[in-house]
């Protein structure tokens, strides 16, 4: 792919570099810049725009385009404003220059994940704003803080708030993740974050003795049954061909702590996991599993939860779902392959699935390798223009979904 030269850069893409510089990264992310930029957009675009403070200096900004017909529901279109944190001596260019090199890649922190998607968003409706278009359903754009680190004090509050019951939303779309093959993934469920502290209490002493039922060999029984299970799961990806990552179950120890010294056993230990919990799996049976691993290695063992989600929801990808149907057709329309999977790690979209709004999560980028995270997020402008394609296809499309039961 060849890129234009600097004169001819696409305006949509000089925006996006824009926003792709305000450094909105964790741990303090400059929320007030994002909204300031968020503000001006709304203000171009003859936006009404709405500032929701969830926590002291937390904000949701909403930038609505009233629908024809306000009885119907509204379509949301999620994005968060935050990025994670940069390595700068990894990058091959400043992670907040927006640097473009000259095949027209764009290097930056949000690149893809997910600074692309609220621009995509903001130039698909300046689009259909721009022809003239005028949709029965409102579109709201929110733009959240904190997804990063867990979203609880962005829109695990929002949905909980007045400002969010009023969007009266439908249907949502949110992040999904970068294909580097032809198809477009999208993502109908999520795999529920489960951190998991497992505590070993025991007989300590002096560590030039065998002391009988340490703290240590008590969580090395744990740690190797919860292992064990990690190894199953492996094993159960890798032979079917069919099973994706989101449809198993995930787990890493990622924390040991304990000991003072090299010469005292200790009287405590305690070892951290991050599961990743499929959607099909029966959660209290799950919890009792955890209960018996850590009753199998003796006295004295105990696990507390630091996050667990118990409110899996998987939005229907079939025609009984008319968000689906109509996502889908425009999709066929334009000639992509869609892959619908479970998303391996966490959005937002859960916690608006988890108040009954049905959401998909896809982010269209494809002939893209997955690099959000990672060193050197780079996204293509061609790739980013055809996301704004895809975006005024879709908008219409599902603005226009006719009204469901209960809406007229």
């Amino acid at each position: 792919m060849t890129s234009k030269g600097p004169e001819e850069e696409h305006p949509s893409v000089t925006l996006f570099r824009q926003y792709l510089r305000i450094r909105t990264v964790q741990p303090k992310p400059d929320y007030g810049a994002a909204v300031a930029f968020l503000e001006e957009r709304a203000c171009q675009l003859g936006l009404s725009c709405q500032k929701v403070e969830v926590a002291p200096g937390y904000v949701v900004t909403v930038l609505t385009w009233p629908g024809t017909n306000p009885t119907l529901s509204s379509i949301l279109l999620n994005s968060h404003t935050d990025v994670v944190p940069v390595f700068k001596e990894y990058w091959s260019h400043d992670p907040f220059e927006a640097f473009k090199d000259s095949e027209g890649y764009i290097y930056a922190r949000g690149a893809q994940d997910m600074k692309c998607i609220s621009i995509q968003y903001l130039e698909a409706v300046r689009r259909l704003k721009a022809e003239g278009h005028q949709l029965p359903r409102t579109i709201h754009m929110t733009f959240v803080p904190d997804e990063e680190v867990g979203g609880h004090q962005g829109m695990e509050l929002f949905v909980q708030r007045p400002e969010f019951q009023a969007l009266r939303a439908g249907f949502a779309l949110d992040e999904g993740l970068a294909n580097p093959t032809d198809a477009f993934t999208v993502f109908y469920s999520e795999r529920s974050p489960w951190w998991v502290r497992v505590t070993s209490t025991g007989r300590p002493g002096h560590s030039s003795r065998f002391i009988k039922d340490t703290a240590a060999e008590k969580l090395h029984k744990v740690v190797s049954s919860i292992l064990a299970f990690r190894e199953k799961e492996q094993q159960r990806l890798q032979s079917n061909p069919h099973l994706k990552e989101g449809a198993v179950t995930s787990v890493n120890l990622t924390k040991l702590e304990g000991g003072v010294a090299y010469n005292v056993v200790p009287a405590t230990m305690s070892a951290s996991f991050d599961f990743r919990v499929a959607p099909d799996v029966d959660l209290k049976a799950f919890e009792e599993q955890l209960q018996s691993w850590c009753q199998a290695a003796g006295e004295g063992v105990t696990f507390e939860f630091g996050q667990k989600w118990t409110q899996p929801q998987v939005t229907p990808t079939d025609d009984s779902n008319p968000w689906w149907a109509a996502f889908s057709r425009v999709c066929k329309d334009m000639n992509l392959t869609l892959e619908p999977e479970i998303f391996p790690a966490a959005t937002d979209s859960r916690y608006l699935r988890a108040v009954g709004v049905p959401a998909l999560g896809f982010s269209p980028m494809n002939h893209t390798p997955v690099l959000l995270h990672d060193h050197d997020e780079r996204l293509h402008e061609a790739v980013f223009l055809r996301g704004v394609d895809i975006y005024t296809r879709l908008l219409p499309a599902l603005a226009s979904v006719p009204a469901l039961p209960g809406e007229s």
